[in-house]
């Protein structure tokens, strides 16, 4: 644990003042115009492609990924990198193929689509789910790391901390919605970006005792040799987490289709664009950054190893890695952490707002018919109202119970992927289907959906209670891939036996095309040959 300094302080108060300041700023509403659904939870669908690119990685990459992932480096090594790598790839497939559909037929929330395509009763039922995933996974992960590394570089008692984390997130955007994310987003993920390569440089750095980070690097590989395999082999104390191959070609694909491209989370950045030309500009910026991103979370972790070996937990990893910083330097990078939980906590508190807003209480109490434009401001003004409310409750329950759930752990971004991945493949099954199989019906997408939860349950559930040892020891991304095609059969048969009407199908294909600028295509082909090659050096 370290002390920050009164620069360091200054700098943290600095950023605190100023990134709030300018989220107000940049969401005010012109002069006689009052803020309604449209503009709060999308944005007034206006954002351009690097706000949207930004907002991506910066509602990606928070104390989740740089605390988590960091403490996987320390324990595992580069392998957890693939997280990042094969998303770059995902993103592409994205903006390509599932984008065009998405904002052709104007959809704003992914259980939208899911109703437009299939029915009422799957929108409420995946709209439940999101909400209980977001809230007690996502929502209580990232503000428990972040406490995590406030209490391990200030000192701040870790209560106050995940408290203090909470209620800023949630003030920064209460009045602003979206806007006020996304378009301070580059702001956070600049700064997290410096600081991410602060880190790492002085890391590497003093490993090669001053001569230099590539130095650092060589030496680093050399004492830690198994610590750079892309591709764990069986006998590897962490297949378990990362099973080889399966990786490239298995789960982890699931898992990423379901994250990039079906979750409101994510994806509502994209939904919010001007145009589609770019929304598909915003996510390959995306993927480029993602690129990056191990060099600024993963490596320190894997250099901790060496400059601080035998920490009690691996996600001290990069908290630790931060005391080693200089005055000045430690307010930076300690600014740029927190930029980037802050800036990720606001995101999910307004994607759970929009969720509970648009998918369930708009559904319950829909707008009043008849033009009374009174009438209609008055409905949208109420919308605002609860998405707000429904914020301040999440950030609540979020901070109640994220030392119950989490506090006990080693690595809370295995927790995080393991218990997502109960509702990923059948995420995964129901949007494909969705999109790109005509006879799919709302039976057997509900029939996936289920099927994915309660197979996910019995390869999970312990063996001391009843388990199945053997079940119990398939690693988690394989155990997403069985279930997947275990789920896809099943919503298919279900579909085929259950035919709906054609009439319950809205989703429309007319003007859909997935022909991409030469632009889009030329930088899907740049990162397929990084990955290739980063791949092929580290296998």
């Amino acid at each position: 644990m370290t002390t920050l300094s009164q620069i360091d302080v200054i700098v943290v108060i600095a950023y605190a003042i100023g990134i709030f300041g300018l989220a107000q700023w940049v969401s005010r509403e012109r002069a006689g115009h009052e803020k309604d659904s449209s503009d709060y939870f999308l944005a007034s669908k206006n954002l351009p492609w690097w706000a949207i690119g930004a907002s991506l990685i910066a509602a990606n990459i928070s104390a989740e990924q740089i605390v988590g992932m960091s403490g996987s480096g320390y324990a595992i090594g580069l392998a957890i990198a693939s997280y990042e790598w094969m998303a770059a790839a995902t993103l592409l497939i994205v903006g390509k193929w599932f984008l065009p559909i998405f904002l052709r037929n104007e959809i704003y929330t992914m259980p939208q689509f899911l109703e437009q395509r299939f029915g009422p009763t799957i929108r409420t039922v995946m709209a439940i789910f999101w909400l209980a995933l977001y809230i007690f996974v996502n929502l209580t992960s990232i503000i428990w790391l972040g406490s995590i590394a406030v209490t391990q570089v200030a000192g701040i008692n870790q209560d106050i901390a995940l408290v203090a984390l909470g209620t800023f997130a949630l003030l920064y955007q209460l009045r602003g919605g979206l806007k006020a994310v996304a378009l301070t987003d580059i702001v956070q993920v600049s700064l997290l970006v410096l600081g991410g390569l602060v880190i790492a440089y002085l890391t590497l750095d003093k490993i090669g005792a001053g001569a230099g980070p590539l130095a650092g690097f060589g030496i680093l590989t050399e004492r830690l040799p198994g610590h750079f395999d892309m591709i764990l082999s069986p006998d590897n104390p962490h297949y378990k987490d990362l099973p080889g191959i399966a990786v490239l070609v298995g789960g982890m694909w699931i898992a990423n289709l379901s994250y990039w491209g079906f979750n409101q989370y994510i994806i509502q950045r994209a939904l919010a664009a001007k145009s589609l030309a770019e929304a598909q500009k915003g996510v390959v910026f995306a993927a480029f950054l993602k690129l990056l991103m191990p060099v600024i979370i993963v490596l320190p972790g894997i250099a901790a190893v060496v400059l601080a070996p035998g920490l009690a937990k691996p996600d001290q990893a990069y908290p630790s890695m931060m005391s080693l910083l200089p005055v000045g330097l430690l307010g930076l990078v300690f600014a740029a952490l927190i930029a980037a939980i802050i800036a990720s906590t606001a995101s999910k508190i307004n994607s759970i707002a929009t969720i509970f807003t648009l998918d369930l209480y708009a559904k319950a109490k829909p707008a009043p018919a008849g033009d009374d434009a009174a009438v209609k401001q008055a409905y949208e003004r109420q919308l605002v109202l609860v998405g707000r409310i429904a914020a301040v409750v999440a950030i609540v329950i979020a901070m109640a119970t994220a030392r119950p759930l989490l506090g006990s752990l080693d690595q809370a971004f295995q927790y995080i992927q393991e218990f997502s991945g109960f509702v990923t493949p059948g995420i995964t099954v129901i949007f494909l289907l969705g999109l790109f199989w005509k006879r799919a019906t709302e039976a057997g997408a509900l029939v996936g959906a289920v099927a994915s939860v309660v197979l996910s349950f019995i390869f999970w559930f312990p063996a001391d209670y009843g388990g199945s040892a053997a079940l119990n020891a398939v690693p988690f991304i394989n155990r997403m891939s069985i279930v997947f095609f275990a789920s896809l059969a099943l919503a298919m048969i279900v579909s085929l036996l259950r035919p709906a009407p054609a009439a319950s199908n809205r989703i429309t294909m007319e003007g859909v095309t997935f022909r991409t600028a030469a632009g889009f295509n030329i930088a899907a082909v740049v990162i397929v040959v990084i990955l290739v090659i980063l791949y092929a050096i580290w296998w």
